[in-house]
């Protein structure tokens, strides 16, 4: 592979697992180890090659980010994605989400994605269509990151008074309260087994 599309390539993966967040300019090019001017024909090429090959995605730059987004003459079938969740089962990634949530609440995107390891973003605009889960504030700090905690549909699908109610994380030597997790974790699961399958 050709230095430039190498480089392309590694830029549009950045691009996708930083989501709606976007990168700048600077982060790409030390992130690709890059000058900046590789980096934006990098990124002009990228555009291009979803213009010619009619793909659904396109690069845009909001507030000196970069992102890819989807292009306007698809809005009316990711409306119709978003506006029906109810169509949408939770997966076991939105599970662990929710979970994580759960029991770390208020918790911010990032946190949740350093616990999982994994990019979260899906799942967690999925739990906050349902309505299990809601923004809860905003964290300190530069960025301002939203906090996200669980609601009173969380509390009534798991048949919860109130947050106290769910059972202690265990620590290894606490087999009660392991037993008390997984019972918890398979009603997680069975609540949601007949839904069929999300993302």
């Amino acid at each position: 592979m050709e230095n430039g599309n190498l480089l392309a390539a590694q830029v549009e993966s950045l691009l996708f697992v930083a989501g709606d967040d976007g990168l700048t300019a600077k982060q790409l090019s030390e992130l690709t180890e890059s000058d900046r001017e590789a980096v934006e024909r990098a990124l002009a090429q990228i555009d291009e090659a979803c213009r010619l090959e009619g793909r659904g995605l396109r690069v845009v730059e909001l507030a000196g980010t970069f992102r890819l987004a989807t292009k306007p003459e698809h809005a009316d079938a990711v409306r119709r994605l978003l506006e029906n969740p109810t169509s949408q089962a939770l997966t076991q990634a939105s599970l662990e989400v929710l979970a994580i949530i759960a029991y770390r609440q208020p918790i911010t995107r990032v946190e949740v994605e350093e616990i999982r390891g994994v990019k979260s973003e899906r799942p967690i605009q999925t739990l906050v269509a349902r309505g299990l889960v809601k923004e809860a504030g905003r964290a300190q700090g530069t960025g301002r990151a939203i906090l996200y905690g669980t609601t009173d549909i969380f509390l009534d699908y798991f048949g919860l008074a109130s947050l106290e109610d769910l059972p202690p994380l265990a620590g290894r030597d606490d087999e009660a309260a392991d037993e008390e997790m997984d019972l918890f974790m398979t009603s997680f699961t069975e609540t949601f087994d007949e839904e069929g399958s999300e993302e």
